[in-house]
Parts: C-alpha cells; structure tokens; sequence
C-alpha cells in the first residue's frame, strides 16, 4: 500500500524519479551497492520516539543521509522532550505503513512528523527502497525539497557522521 500512495503522489507532482530493482535487501550500506550510488546519496529513515510528558510522546520520521547517524538528542531538543529512542519496530513499521529497511522518506501518517537533515537535499538524486526490499526509488533531490517544504516538514540538522 505504501509504495501505491509513494508513486501516486510523486506522478501527483510531476516528480522526477527511476525505479531500480535488484536483489532484496534494506540496509543503506549494502543495497546502494547494488544501486550503484555513493553511500551519502541514500536517503537513510528512520522513526524515533520522543517522550514530552508523563504520557505524552510523539514520533518522528527522522530522514539522514546513508553514510551518518541520526543525533537523537537534536531530536529530543527539537521536542522538548525528556526522553529519546528508536521507536519499536512494530511501532515504526505501523507509523510508515512499511516493513523496516523500506521506510520511506515521506509521511502519511498524522502522528509521524517528518524531519530531513539539509544533507539529504545536497546530491543531484536521493535513493532509497521504495517500500519494498527488491525495488527501490531514484528521486530528484530538488523534487523532493519540495514535497518537504510543501508538507511544512522541518529540515534541520540531525545527522551525526
């Protein structure tokens, strides 16, 4: 279903972008091998938990480049939070509609809040898997900017190297 939405939003757009397939896999290191793109071109999603209360937690879609790090704590700063993690798996899979290592860099979930590091938005193109193991997307970084800033997402730096 996600990868439906995915490529009905970006034809939606008039995005710029190129299916790839190969082999299955959902780690960045290995699958932009396979792509044959600089690790730093892959557009490496995560979701992470913020606690801002006794009860109270958001989540975020957290988009880095492929050859860094998410910096949890600029997250929990960013929220003000008092307590920061990666959410569950059954958690973030339910949050992005997608199994882990196919999240998308794209949100269409209410209570994902979607945060991209401005490194993302520097390649020419941006690869990752196109919510699925075996396929994955090659799209116009400047498309995807304006998604980003069409969707009033934050881009701030959260990446770690």
């Amino acid at each position: 279903m996600a990868y439906e939405k995915l490529l009905a939003l970006l034809d939606e757009h008039g995005a710029r972008y190129r299916l790839l397939d190969h082999a299955p896999e959902g780690r960045t290191e290995i699958v932009s091998g396979y792509r044959g793109h600089p690790v730093s071109h892959a557009a490496k999603c995560l979701v992470v938990m913020v606690k801002t209360g006794k009860k109270t937690r958001r989540y975020f879609l957290a988009v880095v480049p492929g050859d860094a790090r998410v910096d949890l704590e600029a997250l929990k700063s960013l929220a003000g939070g008092s307590y920061v993690s990666f959410a569950s798996a059954d958690r973030a899979e339910a949050l992005a509609g997608s199994e882990s290592g196919t999240i998308l860099p794209f949100s269409f979930h209410p209570d994902l809040e979607l945060v991209v590091d401005p490194g993302v938005l520097e390649p020419p193109e941006i690869y990752f898997n196109a919510a699925r193991l075996d396929r994955s997307l090659a799209l116009r970084a400047e498309d995807y900017a304006a998604y980003v800033h069409g969707e009033g997402a934050q881009v701030r730096p959260i990446a770690l190297a």
